[in-house]
């Protein structure tokens, strides 16, 4: 527990960067709020640890070992949030026999904050994913599926606005295109509309209309692709204004502290991505001066 209890301080800090000029050692001295934001992406339905007998990451993950690690960062610091970038659904009997039910319980049990929606997720169609719907108490993200003429319609938010310590964050979520990931009868006439589009709108919204400090896009899009037509987080951020912060999914990927991007404004975003199964914790720590100015750090801890 010692060797994953925070990397972040020491090698982590090669990633602290300012968002809005601020550097760090400015925020840590100023360090007057501190907003603590965890994360995961395409659990995969992974409850159990690995077995001991697996070549790759025998004895890693497990729901009950990453409770214990959100715990003990919660005790550090009650300003945290939890989140999920999608692909809760599918990869071992759990999902078969359940259906998604375990998953979501287990998620609420954990308090998750918000999770968007991955294109597994979709794997018992939407009256599926609905029926889980109970027996999750966190958010459900999307801003660019449209579901108005599903059975989702009313039970997915494009956004949502945490306060905590009086720091206003605000969270959207973005899907991936189904077609060709998903068959038709599964996500039935939800519409899929331009991530990039609507992140616009979104964070548009969340600045200029809901004066947010910290604007997170939770991302079921994928990290990074060859074609350079296709929709990424590293396009992403690029290609936006006021988000600051990129929690990703669907590609898999192991990053060990979050990749930094310039936006459209020439400001630094991070963009996180934690691979798969429930193996790592993303963890970004955000420092707001009294002016609001932030700077942040984070790493990917092992579960």
């Amino acid at each position: 527990m010692e060797r994953r209890k925070f990397i972040s301080r020491t090698a982590a800090a090669s990633t602290l960067v300012g968002l809005g000029g601020l550097s760090l050692k400015s925020c840590a001295g100023l360090g007057r709020k501190h907003i603590t934001i965890l994360h995961t992406n395409d659990v995969h339905s992974h409850i159990d640890p690995f077995p001991s007998s697996h070549s790759l990451y025998a004895n890693l993950g497990g729901v009950a070992r990453r409770a214990s690690l959100v715990e003990q960062i919660r005790n550090e610091n009650p300003n945290t949030l939890l989140f999920d970038a999608g692909d809760i659904f599918q990869g071992t009997p759990y999902f078969n026999f359940y259906g998604g039910e375990l998953e979501f319980k287990l998620m609420s049990k954990l308090k998750y904050d918000a999770a968007t929606i991955g294109n597994h997720d979709f794997d018992n169609g939407v009256d599926g994913l609905l029926a889980q719907v109970p027996n999750g108490t966190f958010d459900l993200l999307s801003a660019n599926y449209d579901f108005s003429n599903t059975v989702l319609d009313g039970f997915v938010k494009p956004y949502k606005i945490y306060q905590l310590d009086g720091i206003k964050i605000g969270v959207y979520g973005l899907g991936i295109a189904l077609d060709g990931l998903v068959t038709k009868r599964l996500y039935k006439e939800t519409v899929y509309n331009d991530p990039f589009e609507l992140a616009l709108d979104m964070e548009r919204q969340l600045k200029k209309e809901e004066q947010c400090d910290l604007i997170v896009c939770l991302s079921h899009l994928g990290y990074e692709y060859e074609n350079p037509q296709r929709p990424s987080d590293i396009k992403l951020a690029q290609n936006t204004y006021h988000t600051q912060l990129i929690i990703g999914g669907h590609t898999h990927t192991f990053l060990d502290k979050p990749e930094i991007r310039t936006n459209l404004n020439g400001d630094a975003v991070l963009v996180n991505q934690v691979g798969a199964y429930g193996l790592n914790l993303g963890r970004i720590d955000f420092y707001f001066d009294s002016k609001k100015n932030v700077s942040a750090n984070g790493v990917s801890i092992s579960v």
